[in-house]
């Protein structure tokens, strides 16, 4: 069993990449060296009353005694944490959750990451575990300024693909779209797909994987209040009967899911 550790983490980067995008990095070697791709860490971002709730992130990388995370500043508790400063510390839980299975990447002559806006996050980290394998990466978003991480995964020697809602960068139209042409032209048979992003992407890869019978391992993103298993507050309906998205997944089978 996987430990899970609580530490006053000392920040040691802090900076906004682009428009609404941070990077954060801090140091907190015992959390760093159990972590998997597709984990996460619990941060508690103030002492106030009203942010009294943890909020998770993605483990985006890790290096040495170092976890780093990609986040997207949309409420009271990411502005917080934008403002923080290296040398302040965060109370952090993790790692949490159960990650996706790197050794599937083993038994398949190409493995096809596909990532919707955020869902970049934990896959930069499984490209990272992943290096020695061949691989696509295939990035959505709305539009151009919302691509991230494009050039992280081309230093792996990734295989980038970019599609845009807009069109103002690479395919116009759905990564899921820009999925299935990728398909029509590859020889499948022993693909993994590892996906992470919006709920209807992730149910569409779910019937794509179906129809072409290629493994898909994918990275809910579910709003988590205790993000420990306890609260029930992230359950996901699966052939299993009701399962905490904190606590066995975040990352499932697609298959496993009954997607409403």
């Amino acid at each position: 069993m996987r430990r899970v550790f609580q530490a006053k983490a000392k920040i040691v980067y802090s900076k906004r990449i682009k428009d609404s995008y941070f990077k954060s990095i801090f140091s907190s070697p015992r959390i760093a060296l159990g972590a998997l791709p597709g984990q996460f860490v619990n941060i508690k971002v103030s002492e106030c009353r009203e942010l009294l709730l943890r909020r998770p992130f993605s483990i985006h990388r890790v290096n040495g005694p170092n976890i780093e995370i990609l986040y997207e500043v949309l409420g009271k508790g990411t502005q917080i944490l934008a403002q923080k400063k290296p040398g302040e510390y965060l109370d952090i839980i993790g790692p949490l959750g159960n990650g996706f299975d790197a050794l599937c990447a083993k038994r398949s002559t190409l493995s096809i990451l596909v990532a919707g806006g955020m869902g970049v996050a934990p896959l930069v980290f499984l490209a990272e575990r992943m290096i020695s394998h061949k691989f696509s990466v295939l990035i959505g978003a709305k539009t151009k300024k919302q691509i991230l991480c494009e050039k992280e995964f081309q230093k792996l020697g990734c295989d980038v693909k970019i599609a845009t809602d807009d069109g103002s960068e690479g395919f116009k139209g759905k990564v899921t779209e820009l999925l299935k042409n990728l398909l029509s032209t590859i020889d499948y048979r022993l693909s993994t797909i590892y996906a992470c992003g919006p709920r209807p992407m992730l149910k569409e890869i779910a019937n794509i994987s179906q129809k072409y019978n290629i493994p898909a391992q994918i990275s809910l993103e579910e709003h988590m209040a205790c993000g420990i298993g306890a609260c029930l507050g992230c359950v996901v309906n699966t052939k299993n009967g009701y399962q905490r998205v904190c606590k066995e997944g975040p990352v499932f089978a697609a298959d496993e899911i009954l997607w409403e």
